[in-house]
């Protein structure tokens, strides 16, 4: 298997993903990225409950996409690791190798497809 193929994927897609979470926020001192209330309208006293609430609801919308974005960062992460420790490629329940079109669908692919 070549894994250099699959690493510049992963590679690709991590910069990718770290960009799109850095539009939504910022990554804090434990590493997680957070949805940044400064890029948001702040609420002033003029404003309506209507006005209010959709802040509140688009501030909900963009931490739910940065929670989702950072979920697969972190799959993107893990198997960037298994690359480096000679694991890659292999299914996590039983150590079969994982399905070349699987890989290439998804390069962050854990198990092969009987184990999904």
């Amino acid at each position: 298997m070549d894994t250099n193929h699959f690493k510049e994927k992963l590679e690709a897609e991590r910069k990718l993903l770290e960009k799109e979470l850095n539009e939504l926020g910022f990554k804090n001192t434990e590493g997680e990225w957070e949805v940044s209330a400064e890029q948001m309208d702040v609420a002033t006293p003029q404003q309506d409950a209507n006005e209010a609430g959709d802040r509140v609801e688009d501030f909900e919308e963009r931490e739910g996409e940065s929670k989702a974005l950072q979920a697969r960062w972190m799959e993107v992460e893990h198997a960037l690791e298994k690359i480096k420790n000679g694991k890659y490629g292999l299914c996590e329940v039983d150590n079969a190798p994982i399905e070349s079109e699987r890989l290439e669908a998804n390069p962050a692919a854990r198990t092969c497809e009987a184990h999904m």
